[in-house]
């Protein structure tokens, strides 16, 4: 019989319904008369773009309206050429965490989460510190109608710079008011500001008053506010982020028509309830293949988790350590920049563009899983796995090697619990696009789950697999 894997990673509070990883591949939907109805792609890998003077924390990537390319690398501020030449321009008060920037078409803000801000003249790459003393510090910086739209940490308050312009005017602030948590942050999405608090969102548009330009949407209020205020990320027409309300906290939702959907599976939700904490977690977005992708990462878990708009599924994104862990992908923030998706490394401040085309990290191998769903006898007797033969795409192994790349298979005959040793399979040489990857004579079981590994630097491609079983004999 054929095993279809139709959706993404789903791995159940309780591993007896449902235990499926699915590590640096995401699914892709076929068409009604495809011999599969699910393809699953690697993950693009890490190639290297350009490398900071000083090593650091990448904390912002951003791309000016004018084309301009500019690198926070720890305290560090660059202008990058399209030649990777990189121009230090200023220092920021903070050495770490996230960095925003937006711009006008003459300058960029930048806002770090301190009360410090600053400004950058996109057309002389000339960086000021911005010292208007109604300037009170951001988290995020957005920008909307002409104006720059900011949050005031710690408060209820919002407020804007002057029309066009980077200075300020005291009496242009305002609060959230229709709850009394605190503003977490701000997004503009349709020219709306989306004012996320800790535990309620409201909705504002630019209603023309002459004493402050912007007002609440009437009848628009979201009962879910932000768990970290740097998950926010806008995707087309939605914004995601990681929630948390007056009942809990650690779900995804997307905003779209002034409403939250929710957007998180049970199973990823209980697994950010076991983490330490989820207020650091950093979010971006970003299209390739027709894929939109929202990027979710967990600094202190260790842990990048990715929701794929177009079909609705998560898979996760993960490095490959030296010692063989898999840890957080080594992206940590995003900028398309010249037809390239560019990303941060949040270690070594080194750009990397997402390449579906190189199949290392930067030379690293990528390991890539997925399991299958459960496979047992209809009536709870044991089964008897004559055969499996994995469904995929093979015979691009590299020309000059030796031997033929390696896929490796392992099954669990305790539902999930524990699991045996790896067999190993090929993937075929170089041409041999007719190997079949099969393992025979696999023993008997009451509930199976079988799980495919593979980390070649080779083209590959997953449809899913065919199990030959039989009731075994009482």
């Amino acid at each position: 019989m054929r095993i279809p894997l139709t959706g993404g990673a789903y791995s159940a509070r309780s591993l007896i319904a449902d235990a499926q990883r699915c590590i640096n591949l995401y699914p892709e939907q076929n068409p009604q008369d495809a011999t599969a109805p699910t393809t699953h792609y690697p993950t693009p890998g890490l190639t290297l773009v350009s490398t900071p003077p000083v090593s650091g924390e990448c904390r912002a990537i951003y791309t000016a309206t004018n084309g301009q390319r500019y690198d926070v690398v720890g305290q560090n501020v660059y202008a990058v050429s399209a030649s990777n030449v990189y121009t230090p321009i200023g220092i920021l008060s903070s050495d770490s965490g996230p960095v925003s920037i937006i711009d006008n078409a003459t300058y960029a803000f930048l806002v770090d989460g301190t009360t410090s801000g600053y400004t950058i003249d996109i057309t002389k790459n000339e960086m000021q510190v911005c010292n208007d003393p109604a300037f009170y510090g951001s988290d995020r910086v957005d920008y909307v109608d002409g104006y720059f739209v900011f949050n005031q940490p710690g408060t209820q308050h919002f407020y804007i710079s002057k029309y066009n312009d980077i200075t300020f005017d005291s009496l242009d602030i305002a609060s959230k008011s229709t709850y009394a948590d605190n503003l977490v942050s701000v997004a503009v999405m349709h020219r709306e500001l989306w004012l996320f608090g800790e535990q309620t969102t409201e909705v504002w548009y630019n209603t023309g008053a002459s004493d402050f330009t912007f007002g609440r949407m009437p009848g628009v209020y979201i009962e879910h506010g932000c768990a970290a205020k740097h998950s926010i990320a806008k995707i087309d027409l939605a914004l995601f982020w990681l929630s948390k309300d007056l009942q809990g906290q650690g779900i995804v939702f997307a905003g779209r028509n002034y409403a939250a959907e929710r957007i998180s599976t049970h199973a990823l939700e209980a697994e950010f309830a076991t983490y330490s904490t989820i207020e650091d977690a950093i979010g971006f977005s970003y299209l390739q293949g027709g894929h939109a992708f929202y990027v979710l990462t967990f600094p202190t878990a260790n842990k990048t988790w990715c929701f794929d708009a177009a079909t609705g599924q998560w898979h996760q994104r993960a490095y490959l350590a030296d010692d063989g862990t898999l840890g957080r992908h080594r992206m940590n923030c995003h900028s398309f920049n010249a037809g390239r998706n560019l990303v941060g490394d949040f270690e070594t401040g080194n750009v990397y563009a997402l390449d579906p085309n190189n199949y290392t990290d930067n030379g690293a191998a990528i390991e890539r899983i997925r399991s299958f769903p459960h496979i047992s006898g209809s009536d709870g007797n044991r089964v008897m796995f004559r055969q499996f033969v994995a469904d995929m795409e093979v015979g691009n192994g590299l020309s000059d090697d030796s031997a033929p790349p390696e896929i490796r298979l392992r099954w669990s005959d305790d539902r999930g619990a524990s699991w045996g040793n790896w067999v190993v399979g090929s993937l075929g040489k170089a041409g041999e696009y007719l190997t079949s990857i099969q393992y025979q004579r696999l023993g008997y079981a009451r509930d199976r789950v079988f799980e495919l590994s593979w980390s070649v630097p080779v083209k590959t491609a997953l449809n899913g697999a065919w199990v030959d079983v039989s009731r075994a004999r009482t």
